[in-house]
């Protein structure tokens, strides 16, 4: 016999929707909760991709994470509930437990827009930025001699 869950057996539009992706190199957090309320553990991850209905991410360990958990993406001040779907490695893929809006999700591109390599490459060779000198490799050597 196959195995199923309930939820497996009733159709979904949630389940079946395909959003656009939107690949991005922006900094997140999951926080899990412990069963029980037992605690809270929270760990940081490297989004991959984002769409409404899921996002992917790398993260350091997958050791010790549960199969739900929340996404906090840094810079905004929302939590995503997420239900993970596929894990290889460091990689994860989730689904949204709830479609995030449209409004949202263009704000965290944005975001990885305006903090991206892309931008920092752009600021260090800006004629009028101020740098600070070249300091030496070891405190209180000095390149004179």
């Amino acid at each position: 016999m196959q195995q199923s869950t309930m939820y497996s057996l009733a159709p979904s539009p949630l389940y079946d929707e395909r959003h656009e992706r939107f690949a991005i190199a922006h900094a997140g957090t999951l926080m899990a909760v412990q069963p029980g309320l037992g605690g809270v553990s929270i760990r940081a991850c490297r989004m991959i991709e984002i769409s409404r209905g899921g996002a992917r991410f790398s993260v350091g360990t997958t050791i010790g994470l549960p199969l739900h958990y929340y996404l906090h993406v840094v810079g905004t001040n929302r939590r995503i509930g997420c239900a993970e779907i596929h894990r290889a490695g460091d990689k994860l893929a989730v689904q949204f437990i709830k479609t995030i809006e449209e409004s949202f999700l263009h704000e965290i591109v944005r975001l990885d827009y305006f903090t991206g390599e892309s931008r920092n490459a752009r600021t260090t060779r800006d004629p009028r930025r101020l740098t600070a000198p070249a300091r030496p490799f070891f405190f209180g050597a000095d390149s004179r001699g």
